[in-house]
């Protein structure tokens, strides 16, 4: 993350800013003359006016050039420790300000009313600390609740912007997640079925142009219609039954279909990477089933591993349980016996 400079802080502030704090410093004059919380002040006190509007603006200062950089991709523990630490020079440093701004003011309303300066930091450690703290800490423990609500805000517009910028760039990813394999031998195919046999090539087209229109049409959004989602495996699980012919069977048993939503293309990854991890034969095909359970999706195939295990990075399903865990706020369940391989995908009503 860029870190923030002082020109940073004082571009990022808005000339309307200043001006809010402008009039919030004449309003809480303005009150405090008028209930006479001070009696020795009069009604309009410029002093006590110049006083609320520097620290207000150094308080700002401060907290912009401690807390605009904050880097929430770090551990809990390690962003609170950050936290404490700026907060207790934030909190240190306002107070040093306020003191010094404090003197200076009391110093020069002497010095201007003509009066004996001398005793300005006399008096103000042996009678008007004590007020001056308890003001001081009152106002920062206000300022500090709004601050810690407009970090806490922050932070959540922030988690969401990530949120939306990681789906965006799964969903820009989500058009390259067929195995380009897949298209590859899916042409080849194709090659050979329109010399031998012109009718299922026409039809191997049309589920081919399917499939992709439908990863097209999907690719910005977050979740699909379950039944949609099924009717594009049927699409894409018949090209592979035409090339692999009775090697691999599928069994789709979804009868609640219509009252769900899934995160478009999880199925195909799933099928894909049993596909391309399993042996599959006439004698010894490759089963995959397809069938609800308690508001998941169930993808589960026989366990015939092959002799030479091609290497997998994962990506297409550690990308699939990011992307469901962010949108339904559940997890992947993956389950791995002697026998079996099952993935069960959350639902989404």
């Amino acid at each position: 993350m860029k870190k923030i400079t002082l020109y940073d802080v004082f571009s990022l502030r808005k000339p309307v800013s200043h001006l809010a704090i402008l009039i919030f410093s004449i309003m809480v004059t303005l009150i405090i003359g008028i209930t006479r919380r001070y009696p020795e002040l009069p009604p309009f006190s410029l002093s006590l006016f110049i006083m609320l509007f520097i620290q207000l603006e150094v308080f700002i200062f401060l907290g912009g050039l401690l807390f605009a950089d904050l880097n929430f991709d770090r551990s809990p523990g390690e962003i609170t420790r950050i936290v404490v630490f700026r907060f207790t020079v934030f909190m240190t440093g306002c107070l040093l300000v306020s003191m010094i701004l404090f003197i200076s003011v009391q110093y020069s309303t002497l010095l201007i009313k003509g009066e004996n300066v001398s005793k300005v930091i006399y008096d103000f450690v042996h009678s008007g600390f004590r007020e001056w703290f308890r003001s001081t800490i009152s106002g920062l423990s206000f300022g500090a609740i709004i601050f810690i609500v407009l970090l806490w805000q922050s932070s959540l517009k922030r988690e969401q912007k990530l949120r939306e910028e990681k789906l965006i760039f799964q969903n820009e990813t989500l058009k390259n997640q067929v195995n380009p394999h897949f298209l590859f031998n899916s042409l080849n195919t194709l090659s050979s079925l329109i010399v031998t046999n012109p009718d299922v090539a026409e039809r191997f087209i049309i589920r081919l142009s399917s499939i992709y229109r439908y990863i097209l049409e999907n690719s910005q959004k977050d979740r699909v219609a379950l039944q949609n989602e099924l009717e594009f495996i049927s699409d894409y699980f018949d090209l592979h039954r035409v090339r692999d012919e009775e090697k691999i069977v599928l069994d789709i048993n979804t009868p609640d279909a219509l009252r769900y939503e899934i995160c478009p293309v999880s199925l195909q990854i799933l099928i894909e990477n049993a596909i391309k991890h399993n042996m599959a034969t006439r004698d010894n095909p490759l089963t995959i089933s397809i069938y609800l359970e308690d508001e998941y999706i169930v993808v589960k195939n026989n366990l015939q591993k092959m002799a030479v295990q091609l290497k997998s990075t994962k990506i297409g399903l550690k990308n699939l349980a990011e992307r469901v865990s962010l949108i339904s706020k559940r997890e992947l369940i993956i389950e791995e016996t002697n026998d079996y391989y099952t993935v069960k995908v959350p639902l989404l009503k």
